[in-house]
């Protein structure tokens, strides 16, 4: 079920606030991700769009001037400050939707550019791969894939094998490789539904692992597919992908009759009010789609101090991280999501540090100037709100 519309009476109604809502643009994933990583942009992390868009601040929508901000998961010649002679993501592996023909840099017998949008990391519209995790060859133009684990258990951090060709790409590893080309780390987990038929009972991911998510400050990639399909023939290709879709929760609600609903982003710029409930059957926002939910896609950009600083004594110590606000609809009170401890220690031993300073959700800290103890080394770490 998908609505357009909020039910209108609810138990439980929470989201994070702030999610941009950007329009389908070379691919629903590299659009999800844009969504995603845009979040994260504006909660924690200024380094992860830097363009001239929005004043290098990843705007809320992707339209008229802001519609360079597509150059975060697609680049292209000429958008977004890139140089009109320097091809990017749109002019190397983009023709049209479904286009299951080679990539254009391939006919057009171009050098693929350096990967430098999430779009490139992710393996977004890029033809080069064989036997998928033996279920398709890909990507066409406008898909992703998944590794997944069929046994409904979450992986963590997983990185493909060579078997499909080199270099081995999908969504998992290739935000993580983005994040890290970014110059931050993150982890990245991925996980069937728990609804999903091919799971067995007891395993794969809840509503509840969804609330837990949110409620700690982290949207999750939603990764939509039938659920005992795994190609088709598309073109001249006879086991390219099959049809998906991806979209980004924000949220959740629980309504009066105990109906458990996600809120999510559409890849279409739909707006705020997009739900579906839980359950394995085809979810359609807008009517537009009637996939069920396979999987979904988990990313945790980690915090990392960035400057420290000698004042009069003392040091200033600043670091980027997660700083997601969560937003209750039912109260109307919103809070900080993610609060920080900075700790200290004499030698990198992890069981050596200790806490300096009090949890706070800023991302800076002011702190006595460490003397006579030689080497001093400090860490930021993430606490459950309000708690050391």
């Amino acid at each position: 079920m998908s609505t357009a519309w909020a039910p209108a009476r609810a138990a439980v109604n929470v989201m994070l606030t702030g999610v941009p809502d950007y329009d389908w643009h070379v691919g629903c994933f590299g659009t999800a991700c844009g969504n995603l990583i845009g979040f994260w942009d504006r909660h924690g992390f200024p380094d992860f769009y830097t363009g001239p868009t929005a004043g290098g601040v990843a705007p809320l929508d992707a339209y008229g001037p802001n519609r360079g901000i597509r150059s975060l998961w697609a680049t292209k010649a000429g958008q977004d400050g890139r140089p009109t002679d320097e091809p990017g993501h749109e002019e190397n592996y983009y023709f049209y939707y479904e286009h299951a023909g080679p990539d254009p840099y391939v006919l057009f017998g171009r050098t693929e550019h350096a990967p430098d949008c999430i779009g490139d990391f992710i393996g977004l519209n890029q033809n080069k791969w064989k036997q998928l995790n033996q279920e398709c060859d890909g990507n066409i133009d406008g898909y992703s894939f998944v590794y997944w684990d069929s046994s409904g258990q979450r992986r963590v951090n997983f990185v493909p094998g060579p078997e499909a060709g080199l270099p081995a790409l999908d969504l998992q590893s290739g935000l993580r490789a983005w994040t890290a080309h970014r110059g931050h780390a993150a982890d990245v987990f991925t996980q069937l539904s728990d609804f999903n038929p091919n799971v067995p009972d007891g395993a794969g991911f809840s509503f509840e692992d969804l609330r837990a998510e949110i409620d700690a400050g982290y949207p999750v990639l939603l990764f939509m597919q039938a659920f005992h399909t795994r190609s088709r023939q598309v073109g001249s290709m006879p086991r390219a992908n099959p049809s998906i879709h991806g979209m980004l929760a924000y949220g959740y609600f629980v309504a009066d009759d105990g109906t458990r609903y996600v809120r999510y982003r559409t890849s279409w710029a739909n707006g705020d009010y997009e739900f579906s409930a839980w359950t394995p059957a085809n979810w359609t926002p807008e009517g537009n789609l009637n996939l069920p939910l396979r999987g979904v896609i988990g990313f945790h950009p980690l915090p990392k101090i960035v400057a420290v600083e000698r004042r009069a004594g003392q040091l200033h110590i600043r670091w980027h991280g997660p700083a997601a606000e969560l937003y209750d609809e039912e109260t109307g009170l919103a809070h900080p999501a993610h609060w920080y401890v900075l700790e200290q220690a004499s030698r990198l031993d992890p069981d050596h540090f200790q806490p300096i300073a009090q949890p706070n959700p800023a991302h800076e800290a002011t702190v006595p100037e460490p003397r006579g103890q030689g080497t001093a080394f400090f860490r930021v770490r993430l606490v459950p709100r309000g708690r050391n």
